[in-house]
C-alpha cells in the first residue's frame, strides 16, 4: 500500500512571469519580511486536497478529467498580507469567470469525496512571502502580470531537508 500524498490542484505560472514577479518581489520587500517562496513553487492553488491516498487521487483524476470549460486570462495586479497566517500575497482585483468556475467545481469535487475544504471564500492568489511576523508594506498600485491559462495541474508537495518542493503530477488542458 502506498503512502498518502500531499496534493493540491493549481493553476501554474510560466517561468518568465515567475522570474519577473522574483525580481520585483526582491525591489520592493526587504529580507527581513519573510521567507520568500521559490520560484518553481509559484503558482495559484485552485483546491487543497491534503492527504489524499491512492485510490481517491485516481477518482480526484478522473473528476478531474472530465471538466470542460474554456482557458481564461489572469492578471496578478494585487498584493496584500494576512497577519494571522503570516502571509504577503499577490493576487487579482477581479478574479476572471473561469478561474472562480474551475475552483469552485475542483473545490466542490474535492469535498465531496472527503478533502475538507476551507469555508473560507475563494481569494485566487499567490504567496510572496512566509513567516512574515510583522506588517509589511505593501507596493502601490501600478504593478501588473497577465498570462493566459489554458491547463490546471495537480502537484504533490513534499517537505524534505527543511525545504517544500512541489511536483506536478497530472496536467489537463481547458479548451481552446
Amino acid at each position: 500500500m502506498s503512502e498518502p500524498k500531499r496534493l493540491f490542484f493549481a493553476v501554474a505560472l510560466p517561468d518568465e512571469i515567475q522570474q519577473q514577479i522574483i525580481h520585483w518581489r526582491a525591489a520592493h520587500f526587504a529580507p527581513e519580511a519573510g521567507r520568500p517562496v521559490e520560484a518553481a513553487n509559484l503558482h495559484v492553488t485552485l483546491a487543497f486536497l491534503g492527504e489524499v491516498g491512492a485510490e481517491k487521487q485516481r477518482a480526484l483524476s478522473q473528476l478531474a478529467g472530465r471538466i470542460r470549460q474554456p482557458g481564461f486570462t489572469l492578471t496578478l495586479d494585487d498584493a496584500g498580507q494576512w497577519l494571522r497566517s503570516r502571509v504577503v500575497w499577490l493576487g487579482t482585483r477581479q478574479p476572471p469567470r473561469g478561474l472562480l468556475q474551475l475552483a469552485n467545481l475542483l473545490r466542490a469535487q474535492a469535498a465531496r469525496s472527503g478533502c475538507y475544504q476551507s469555508p473560507q471564500p475563494f481569494h485566487p492568489h499567490v504567496t510572496l512571502l512566509r513567516n512574515a511576523s510583522h506588517a509589511v508594506a505593501i507596493p502601490p498600485p501600478g504593478f501588473s502580470w497577465s498570462f493566459p491559462v489554458n491547463e490546471f495541474v495537480l502537484y504533490e508537495s513534499q517537505f524534505s531537508r527543511g525545504r517544500t518542493r512541489y511536483t506536478p503530477l497530472e496536467h489537463w488542458q481547458l479548451a481552446e
